[in-house]
């Protein structure tokens, strides 16, 4: 179908209009300052490798009861897309621009030879970008900060140096969920141990009962509470930013218990399933072709029992991870409830990327090196604090479903992500919004709620490179039926794999150098080439790309460290 106005959108609209215009009613204790909250206070939360089907609101089996009822009372965006992983696509959403030039052309961990030293690439946030943060601070808001950063390792690359008042922060792209490879080192190198900063001081020691989606909500409720004595009422932007359920996959017990048996029918029956309740959700239409899976192992018919036994377990894991991280968001929001602030927050959900195909057994095997081999991975002891698993591709592709690939590629499967926007006043059920939305227009829209400048190319004295996304804004008030024009060139690349999007048109390669071409509103599954039948499609699309690669400093790499 071809992406259209919202029925509703212009209810969606009027609800973040209406928290613009008038405060908060007290049906909770409410803080002093309550005329200043006139304007939206901001909720945006991130999982890190969470797949678009694994909410139940998007089509899982999965208990995630409290991340439903927000979306379902919101507006799922099918239509989101991020970079195909998480750095870049981190930069995207706290600069509003392109990942190349704001300063994540690659990320750190894996830039190629030839990219190293050049402009787009130093490895973390640029100072030529004004961070989401530090225009909302600018413009009297609260700034708050808990959990993955992944933007810097030094102070002065730290979310407290970038515009977050108070911030508890993992610097690294990733740890072990108890902490056990915590270093006290400031800038600790990815995989050499995880550094913890709060307000840009490094910590040196963890609370002993650390679990990683549990202490991130507890430090952003606490920051809350603080900010709020602090701020005279101003509002707030919160940055709630989980590691679950990114590798290693560790869950308590209790949780993994829960999940007993659930996962026995394998991945190919789950991700059968999935696709059946997201055409029953209209989050996907009837019909919808899925993409055919990438599947090492031969599907799951072809794997041993002790196989499809470990395997199952991993997806137990792994869905206990997740539903641990909703009833983290629960907590959050009971505390915003509490508060009275609440009824004035747009909130804002999305993934980094497309779920993690990486095997530890084999295409991660390099990369994960000594943390696997040192590891206790055996059945009785997989999900606890000194194991070292991934749950593999095929795990993977059902949460990607109906998309093609996974995680690191700029196929559908790697960028698009599970999303949903839910604000004040909505009541509007299982709204779906299928426009084409990137993650770089989160800052401008924001920006445009809070009133807050998000133009010019200065900030505060210093040189910046302007917003290139688009607020989303009159999409929202279904003042217009897209946020980008259907003659709009939208460019991605990383480790080679790279992409194109104009209206419905899109250009896909793998990494393998060759270009394909769908129509997404048809087959957002990515399942028919349309090359041959549209070959002068084709070459304007490549065209577009080649401009989009010139305009953002964009360069393919020589050596490709990363593919799962």
């Amino acid at each position: 179908m071809k992406s259209k106005p919202l029925a509703f959108a212009a209810a969606l609209g009027a609800a973040l209009l209406a928290s613009t215009a008038a405060p908060v009613a007290a049906k909770a204790p409410v803080p002093a300052g309550t005329a200043a909250q006139a304007r939206p206070n901001f909720l945006v939360i991130i999982a890190d490798d969470l797949g678009f089907s694994d909410l139940g609101a998007f089509g899982s089996e999965i208990a995630t009861p409290n991340l439903d009822k927000l979306a379902l009372d919101g507006l799922r965006l099918t239509g989101f897309h991020t970079a195909p992983t998480c750095s870049p696509t981190r930069s995207m959403l706290l600069s509003g621009t392109d990942n190349h030039r704001a300063g994540l052309g690659s990320m750190a961990e894996l830039t190629a030879p030839n990219q190293k030293g050049k402009p787009g690439y130093e490895g973390y946030l640029s100072r030529d970008v004004a961070s989401l943060a530090e225009r909302l601070q600018a413009g009297g808001y609260r700034t708050l900060l808990s959990g993955k950063w992944h933007l810097g390792l030094t102070p002065d690359l730290d979310p407290h140096a970038r515009g977050f008042q108070h911030s508890f922060a993992l610097l690294q792209g990733g740890a072990n969920h108890y902490g056990r490879d915590q270093s006290a080192e400031p800038g600790a190198k990815p995989g050499g141990g995880a550094t913890y900063t709060r307000d840009g001081q490094v910590l040196p020691a963890l609370d002993k009962d650390f679990y990683s989606s549990d202490t991130y909500a507890t430090n952003l409720i606490s920051e809350l509470r603080q900010s709020r004595q602090e701020g005279a009422g101003k509002p707030f932007f919160a940055y709630l930013a989980f590691t679950a359920p990114h590798w290693p996959l560790q869950a308590p017990e209790e949780d993994v218990a829960r999940q007993g048996g659930k996962y026995d029918a394998g991945f190919d029956e789950i991700r059968r399933r999935r696709l059946a309740r997201q055409e029953q959700l209209g989050v996907l239409a009837k019909g919808t072709a899925a993409h055919s899976v990438r599947a090492p192992r031969g599907g799951w018919d072809s794997l041993s029992a002790s196989d499809k036994r470990e395997a199952a377990r991993d997806m137990e894991i792994y869905a206990a991870m997740v539903e641990r991280m909703d009833r983290n968001v629960g907590r959050v929001i009971e505390a915003l409830r509490a508060s009275g602030e609440l009824d004035n927050t747009v909130i804002v959900f999305l993934a980094d990327n497309g779920a993690e195909g990486l095997d530890y057994r084999t295409t991660g095997a390099k990369m994960l090196g000594s943390r696997v081999a040192e590891a206790d991975n055996s059945f009785a002891n997989r999900g606890k604090s000194n194991s070292y698993i991934t749950y593999g591709t095929e795990w993977a592709q059902a949460g990607t479903a109906p998309s093609w690939l996974t995680k690191a590629y700029a196929s559908e499967g790697g960028t698009r992500t599970v999303a949903f926007v839910s604000g004040r006043g909505l009541a509007h059920p299982g709204g779906v919004g299928n426009a084409y939305v990137s993650v770089a227009d989160i800052a401008p829209t924001l920006l445009d709620y809070a009133g807050v400048p998000s133009g010019g190319t200065t900030f505060q004295g210093r040189t910046v490179l302007p917003i290139t996304g688009k607020s989303a804004r009159p999409w929202l008030e279904g003042k217009a039926a897209f946020v980008h024009a259907a003659d709009e060139p939208l460019g991605t690349e990383l480790f080679g794999s790279r992409a194109l999007r104009k209206g419905d048109w899109k250009i896909t390669d793998i990494g393998d150098g060759q270009w394909r071409l769908f129509d997404i509103a048809r087959d957002p599954g990515e399942t028919q080439d349309l090359s041959a039948r549209s070959p002068e499609k084709l070459r304007e699309l490549a065209a577009d790309w080649d401009a989009y690669a010139k305009a953002n400093g964009v360069i393919l790499p020589t050596d490709v460290p990363y593919r799962p």
